[in-house]
């Protein structure tokens, strides 16, 4: 079984990640840009960047399409179960590419422990060293993913969105701009205030409504937790790529979402911990919310579908090494 380790505790996940998203970034199974639909010269599209494409579809397919909040992946129920389902995906390629290797399991960043810092210090954290996720830049320049505009084996971003928000071909070096847009990542007091909520997502089931979906999303707007909060404050926090539908090109987005899946796994533990593997709305919730319903279809590029039901429930596939949030 695959454990999930806090990547600033543990060398070896950490090292493991970066050889495997690195690999995957180096691997072409087939599809090309002109099949996926993206303009421009035809060209290979690799393993890492289907999951930019996923993303970015997912994130593009209104649910329903009559309005332009709710889409297939955020903004509403599905937003938890969606991210867990590829990261799953992503943590089996890995596994592939490091040979197999059915016990290396997505690390994580507890970013609320580095929201503990001043914000200085938080443009300085670990996770920012050189032999992490390196630091901010545009491009960025140090660690593993650092631009070398002599070296094409060096990390590009191949795939990103225009103005208009379409997929687009570019060649270039990863972009970070730390504590730029907000100055401060969320705090250990804001998810312990997620762990607090006794429902999961209520109606209308969107950026407005409340429960725990929606406050560890980072939606609702608080006293003491001002939007953006938790995910969408990270994503905001280091910007640059991180910032659009294709989010993925950033490495370090795996390690924000696998934590807020960790955040999830501690809210559905038994009470009196948590509140038990709960989620809504029900099948028998109107069409209207269909690809967040309890039993609806989530597709992906890379694999077979799931269904919210069957993301709830993973104790046989992976652990966290810790659910303290």
């Amino acid at each position: 079984m695959a454990i999930r380790e806090n990547i600033l505790t543990s060398a070896a996940a950490r090292d493991k990640y970066i050889q495997g998203v690195k690999l995957l970034k180096n691997e072409f199974p087939g599809p090309t840009t002109a099949s996926l639909g993206i303009g421009g010269l035809s060209q290979p599209v690799s393993t890492y960047d289907l999951f930019v494409v996923w993303h970015h579809v997912a994130m593009t397919t209104f649910t329903p399409p009559t309005q332009s909040d709710r889409n297939a992946a955020h903004r509403g129920p599905v937003f938890l179960p969606w991210h867990r389902f590829m990261l799953m995906q992503l943590e089996m390629n890995l596994q592939r590419v490091l040979g197999d290797d059915l016990t290396f399991g997505l690390p994580y960043w507890d970013w609320a422990q580095d929201g503990q810092l001043s914000p200085a210090r938080q443009r300085r954290a670990a996770v920012w060293a050189s032999n992490c996720m390196g630091g901010s830049g545009v491009p960025v320049t140090t660690g593993p993913f650092a631009f070398e505009p002599g070296d094409p084996g060096a990390w590009r971003v191949h795939i990103t969105t225009n103005v208009n928000g379409q997929l687009v071909q570019v060649n270039r070096g990863l972009r970070r701009q730390l504590g730029t847009q907000t100055t401060r990542l969320p705090k250990k007091t804001h998810t312990a205030a997620a762990l607090g909520q006794p429902i999961y997502d209520t109606a209308p089931w969107n950026t407005t409504s409340a429960g725990f979906r929606n406050l560890v999303e980072g939606w609702q707007d608080q006293p003491q937790i001002p939007s953006p909060s938790l995910h969408n404050r990270v994503h905001v926090f280091v910007g640059g790529d991180m910032s659009p539908s294709t989010s993925p090109n950033d490495p370090v987005f795996y390690l924000n979402h696998c934590n807020v899946d960790r955040i999830w796994e501690s809210w559905m533990q038994p009470a009196p911990k948590g509140h038990g593997r709960a989620y809504v709305p029900a099948q028998s919730a109107p069409a209207s919310l269909k690809g967040h319903r309890l039993n609806d279809t989530l597709n992906s590029l890379l694999s077979g579908t799931t269904t919210p039901a069957e993301m709830l429930d993973i104790s046989e596939l992976y652990t966290y090494d810790s659910l303290s949030v």
